[in-house]
Parts: C-alpha cells; sequence; structure tokens
C-alpha cells in the first residue's frame, strides 16, 4: 500500500519523493529530497466539505496563523482524487509544520495561555473567512453523526441518556451570533499542536472543523489537560484552576469572550465528557472490550452518573 502510494503522489505532485511511511490509516509522513509532508488519504468528508476546509486552512496559513500549508497537485488542485484498491479516495498533500508534539506532563500553564492566544487569532481569522467565504458545506455541530449521542448511548442507561438530552437540549436553545459562533477547530488537543523551540504553535488535523460556539475550542484542550497531562507534583484542582485561567487569559488578548460564554464553560465541558463517552459506544466493540476500555467506560459511566464536574472556576 505505502509503495503504491509513493507512486501515486509522484505522478500527480511536483514533488520526488522518497518514502512513504503510515502514521494512522488515513494519514501518511512522506520523505521528499527538500523535507517532509503530509498525505491525508480518506473519504471521511466529501470532495466539497474537504475542499471547504483546505480552502480554509490555507486562509489561516496565509493570514500568518500556525498551520500546515497545502501542496497543489500538477493539475493545480488541493484536493487531488486517487484510486486505491479500486476505490477513489480523496487526498491533500499538507508541508509539514514546524514543531513537535510536547511531552504531556509540559503542558503547562505558560504554553495553555499561548494557545490560548492562538486559538483567540482563529477564530477572529475564521469571522473574517466567512464574512468572505459563507460557509456552505462544512456541518453545524449538531449535524455531525458523533453528536447523535441518543442513537449511541444504551437505552437502559436512562440516567446518562437524560443528561445528554438536557445538555444537547440547552446548548442548541443558546443565543447564536456573529461574535458567540462560527468555524472552528473542534478538536484541538493536544495531540494536535505542535510547538518549535521559541513556544510558537502550529495547529495541525483540521479534519474534524465545524460550526460551533467558539468556546467550544477552548473547552477541548482544558478537557485534555485535565485528562492526560497532569502527572502529579501537585494539587489538580490548582492545575485546573492554573490551566482554565491561563488559555482564556490567553485567549481574551487576542478576542473577546462574553461573561455569558464564559459562564457556559461547565456546560460545555459536560458536553464534550458525553461525546466521548458516546464515541466509546460508536466505536469499540462491546463484545470484545479490553479490560482497560471497560475501566474508561465505567469511570465516564460514574462521572456523568454522578454529575461530576471537571471544573472548579
Amino acid at each position: 500500500m505505502e509503495q503504491k502510494i509513493l507512486e501515486l503522489l509522484n505522478e500527480i505532485y511536483p514533488l520526488d519523493f522518497i518514502k512513504v511511511e503510515s502514521v494512522t490509516d488515513e494519514m501518511f509522513r512522506c520523505t521528499a529530497k527538500d523535507g517532509d509532508y503530509f498525505a491525508r488519504i480518506t473519504n471521511y468528508k466529501n470532495y466539497d466539505e474537504q475542499l471547504e476546509e483546505v480552502n480554509y486552512t490555507n486562509f489561516l496559513y496565509n493570514e500568518g496563523l500556525g498551520v500546515s500549508p497545502t501542496i497543489s497537485s500538477l493539475n493545480g488542485e488541493v484536493v487531488e482524487k486517487i484510486t486505491l484498491n479500486n476505490n477513489e479516495v480523496l487526498t491533500v498533500l499538507y508541508k509539514s509544520a514546524s514543531g513537535v508534539h510536547l511531552p504531556r506532563n509540559q503542558w503547562n500553564a505558560n504554553i495553555l495561555k499561548e494557545l490560548g492566544r492562538q486559538i483567540g487569532r482563529l477564530h477572529r481569522f475564521s469571522k473574517k473567512f466567512e464574512e468572505i467565504h459563507p460557509i456552505k458545506y462544512i456541518n453545524d455541530w449538531h449535524d455531525n453523526e458523533e453528536y447523535a449521542f441518543l442513537k449511541y448511548i444504551p437505552k437502559d442507561e436512562y440516567t446518562i441518556r437524560d443528561t445528554a438530552q438536557k445538555v444537547l437540549s440547552t446548548i442548541k436553545k443558546l443565543p447564536k451570533n456573529h461574535s458567540n459562533y462560527g468555524l472552528l477547530y473542534g478538536d484541538l488537543w493536544l495531540e494536535n499542536v505542535l510547538v518549535d523551540n521559541d513556544l510558537n504553535l502550529a495547529m495541525v488535523d483540521f479534519q474534524d472543523c465545524e460550526k460551533h460556539f467558539y468556546i467550544y475550542d477552548l473547552v477541548v484542550p482544558i478537557y485534555s489537560a485535565l485528562e492526560y497531562s497532569f502527572v502529579g507534583g501537585g494539587n489538580i484542582v490548582e492545575y485546573e484552576r492554573g490551566i482554565t485561567k491561563a488559555i482564556i487569559e490567553g485567549y481574551q488578548e487576542e478576542n473577546e469572550l462574553s461573561p455569558e460564554m464564559l459562564d457556559k464553560l461547565p456546560l460545555f465541558i459536560k458536553l464534550k465528557e458525553i461525546f466521548e463517552y458516546s464515541l466509546m459506544h460508536m466505536y469499540w466493540n462491546k463484545e470484545k472490550l479490553t479490560e482497560e476500555q471497560l475501566r474508561i467506560m465505567n469511570h465516564f459511566r460514574m462521572r456523568i452518573e454522578l454529575d461530576h464536574s471537571l471544573l472548579n472556576i
């Protein structure tokens, strides 16, 4: 497969690739004589959605935001169609962004404050992009399959289903306007951020971008830092308060965040928590759960059923 992809990429792009290796089922690291690139090969979204997403990220790059630029094919296309195993799939080629994935124990308040600034700039540029290019194909968050909570959470889990329904209903009823709702990243957790030696940040993999309340882009990194980055050496409540304060302060240096939306932060944290729990039911084989998967699922069940809040702000 990797050899076939190497041959196809060399046919359609103005680069001389010498090696292709799989990173995930959909992402491939491509080594060329002039550096590294990444090819995303997937039908996760259709052509129009992917083209709109790529136009968005290229706009962000041209505005000076830390994102990976795309490389056009010899045909001048930023989204190309190739055939693999008799199936047509869509391909986007990205120049590798600078920086590395930080070790999780280094996701401290200083880094998250800079991430907050980056998100603030992202949302400012998103508003500008939508004014020039009204969104036609990228979904509103609640239209994505991953938010069909009641389709995937078992019917006998009454308490969790009731909580999920209330959270969805409450957020859908929130007033939307130009300042609080629009195109955003959608999945901005630690693995999608690169950091260089000067603490410059780059966001990679906008595949899950969607229209949502802007505050959700702050919720995801706060949530993921609490889930994955605290390694002891202090009080986790103090860590949570510190990183939440840092990311909000960084954001507010670059963009407005109304007190009304800030008050809704715990509500959106709960949405993210239910989202993760629903994904377990959506993607895991319930007949073949590992001990670790069962442990995680039970942990989420208890947390949601007991209405335990991750935030203490």
